[in-house]
């Protein structure tokens, strides 16, 4: 990764960075960090494989960004929105 390169993280993201460097560094036992993050000793083996490979970027959860799995159908959204301009659009008037 070049000097130049920005990665935005979210302050739970730099919380990990932080606590798995300190891993990297044999400063932290694995076990310790699983209880500093609330996360399984699996999960935190997981995420030092993933800094170790991918450095700071390993960090970053991967859907970010992306749209959610969940989101509504463009033409619904739009048919509420236009249900609730019609049936309130007198609403706040007097």
């Amino acid at each position: 990764m070049a000097e130049k390169d920005i990665i935005a993280m979210t302050q739970k993201e730099l919380k990990r960075l932080y606590i798995i460097k300190q891993i990297l560094e044999r400063k932290l036992k694995q076990i310790e960090a699983a209880e500093l993050l609330d996360l399984s000793s699996r999960q935190i083996r997981r995420i030092v494989k993933k800094v170790g490979e991918e450095r700071e970027k390993g960090i970053i959860h991967r859907l970010r960004g992306q749209p959610s799995h969940r989101r509504l159908p463009e033409r619904i959204k739009n048919k509420v929105i236009a249900l609730y301009r019609k049936n309130t659009k007198d609403l706040g008037r007097r």
